[in-house]
């Protein structure tokens, strides 16, 4: 019966983009309680709400000295060994929710590859030690994407370290909130287009000699894309333009059977969020005007970005999948 065999994996990865049980394999379990207002699972349940203790850091901060800590699935995701042999390169693996998609492939049996700053690095050892602790190659990689030349290079450079390249997740991003228009510089502008646009742009560009057919291209964009906080300008218009990236490059790359796709979150708990990302006054309630009434976790995300890596999703490319905790998303 080996020839239904990709049909009832397909059926796991839909599952999985309806809810993160099939992936995570974990405490998933439904909440017995007929409670209207109780969490959906057993594992929502032991996810912080607000309030959240009042912190700054600053940019680009660092998971490790968020309180609380965010959960990455460290020890709540548990793989079922679908990327098997696959090699990824996620941008902002250091943390957030490129640190949950790289513990999350590792765990499905990839080999990773993370891109973040060198101020980032206790985090980046932190996903080092959980990477290699299920066996899988860890490949580092720090520097700056606005940088042409380093972001161009390191398709071939993870070609060099781990074998090939299956796997490209243009996550990384630059946000920094401002009150109006008249404060938002120049120099910010200019940085979080770089970091959220130009770099996407070379380094997919850079990577497409790299990958073969069944190869996958998962974007980051965010809610923000259909709801444009009045002090996120820049930052929501590059999550907008992510949307049109994605659409455009699955139409291209089709036919040469390399699948690109989106993601777009609502409010995550990661360090971009408390390293200016929101006003300090705002992380106190976080995420509490979600219908879920917190903010999500990292590994919440992750099994989005392992159903849309595994080849039995072949029939979703220039989609958009959500994790807003409720809140509205822009259109698939």
């Amino acid at each position: 019966m080996t020839e239904f065999e990709p049909t009832r994996r397909a059926l796991l990865a839909g599952a999985a983009m309806a809810g993160a049980a099939t992936a995570t394999g974990t405490a998933f379990a439904q909440d017995s309680s007929d409670n209207g207002g109780d969490p959906l699972t057993r594992q929502a349940a032991d996810f912080p709400k607000p309030p959240y203790p009042k912190q700054q850091q600053p940019w680009p901060g660092l998971a490790q000295k968020m309180e609380p800590r965010p959960d990455h699935g460290e020890e709540s995701y548990r793989g079922n060994g679908r990327l098997r042999g696959m090699r990824a390169l996620i941008t902002g693996g250091d943390s957030g929710i490129g640190r949950a998609t790289a513990i999350a492939f590792a765990k499905e049996g990839a080999d990773v590859a993370i891109a973040y700053l060198p101020e980032e690095e206790p985090d980046a050892q932190d996903v080092k030690r959980v990477v290699e602790d299920q066996g899988r190659t860890f490949a580092a990689f720090p520097g700056d994407l606005r940088d042409q030349s380093y972001t161009k290079g390191l398709p071939e450079k993870v070609v060099q370290e781990l074998g090939g390249l299956d796997i490209l997740v243009n996550n990384a991003a630059y946000q920094q909130w401002v009150p109006g228009l008249e404060e938002l510089s120049d120099e910010q502008f200019d940085q979080t287009m770089q970091t959220n646009l130009y770099a996407m742009f070379w380094l997919t560009k850079a990577a497409l000699p790299h990958l073969n057919p069944g190869a996958s291209i998962i974007n980051t964009s965010s809610t923000v894309a259909a709801d444009a906080p009045e002090i996120l300008i820049d930052y929501s218009m590059t999550k907008s333009a992510i949307l049109s990236f994605t659409r455009a490059m699955a139409k291209q790359l089709a036919s040469r059977g390399i699948r690109v796709n989106a993601v777009t979150p609502g409010p995550i708990w990661t360090p971009l969020q408390v390293a200016g990302g929101q006003k300090p006054e705002n992380i106190v309630d976080f995420g509490a005007n979600t219908p879920a009434g917190r903010a999500g976790q990292p590994v919440e995300l992750a099994p989005l970005y392992v159903a849309l890596a595994d080849p039995a999703f072949s029939y979703s490319t220039g989609q958009v999948f959500g994790a807003t905790g409720g809140s509205p998303q822009p259109a698939g």
